[in-house]
């Protein structure tokens, strides 16, 4: 029985540490694209431990009682309880059974532990130090520098993570303009919008150029560990020098590089929405 233990207990652990493999992987994406084998089966081990550990501490620690041993029965009874009891788990059940085990020690130490958004905002970008962004289209509800020369308005669902960014990392925010109009109504915006106030950002890091070629040059200029951008022109033609880059665009867009990745929008690139 005890060897029967042991070997269920392995392979508890094995189909433990796969599942926390997967799901170490989904929380961090990229970050997992620097680590090897090794590095990932030393982090599933430690969890494992950890997880185990506390499982085991949890537990009642009492001794077990000793069954009495049953007065031998009758022939026919003693038929009848041999046959009942030669029935062990089919190993598809056994299987299933060992995987839900696996799956809720999994899950129960994921709710534990779940990661705040700064945590979350750091693993995404690969401890990147400086961003660079485009506000048109990531952080003003606007689309075009056209709709700035009216109005400039900074989306509500981005403000958290933004200010999060600016937390941890060194940002800079730039945008393609018609005139000056454009920029003291975007500067307005921001700073009804508490960015100046609430984060770290300055005025003097909300850059205005007057061409997208102007933009384009920014961004190699401050050599920035991530640009986000929305038009695809600038992420294709930056992806050679920029370490990391990320696309907001509300269609999924062919990836054009390793280093390039999607979202639909900013927030949903780091899990708010």
């Amino acid at each position: 029985m005890e060897e029967s233990s042991k070997q269920e207990l392995v392979q508890l652990m094995k189909r433990f540490g796969a599942f926390l493999t997967v799901k170490i992987s989904k929380l961090l994406p990229i970050s997992l694209q620097n680590l090897n084998s090794r590095s990932v089966g030393a982090i599933a081990g430690l969890a494992v431990a950890i997880v185990f550990t506390w499982r085991l501490l949890r537990s009642p620690n009492q001794p077990r009682r000793r069954q009495p041993k049953r007065q031998a029965s009758t022939p026919s009874s003693s038929g009848v309880n041999t046959h009942s009891n030669a029935n062990p788990l089919l190993p598809g059940i056994s299987s299933s059974l060992e995987n839900s085990r696996a799956q809720n020690v999994v899950d129960e130490f994921f709710q534990s532990v779940k990661p705040t958004l700064g945590q979350i905002v750091r693993q995404k970008l690969s401890e990147g130090r400086k961003v660079t962004c485009r506000l048109v289209g990531v952080i003003l509800e606007e689309s075009s520098p056209e709709e700035i020369q009216k109005q400039a308005t900074v989306r509500s669902s981005v403000l958290e993570v933004l200010l999060e960014i600016t937390k941890f990392c060194d940002l800079y925010l730039m945008e393609t303009v018609l005139d000056d109009e454009s920029e003291k109504k975007v500067l307005l915006a921001l700073e009804d919008a508490g960015v100046f106030t609430s984060g770290g950002l300055v005025k003097d890091k909300v850059l205005f150029c007057s061409t997208e070629i102007g933009r384009s040059s920014f961004v190699r200029q401050l050599e920035p560990d991530w640009h986000i951008d929305s038009n695809p022109e600038i992420i294709s033609q930056l992806a050679r020098f920029i370490k990391y880059q990320l696309h907001i665009s509300p269609t999924r867009p062919e990836r054009t590089a390793p280093n390039v990745f999607s979202a639909p929008s900013l927030e949903q690139f780091f899990g708010c929405v």
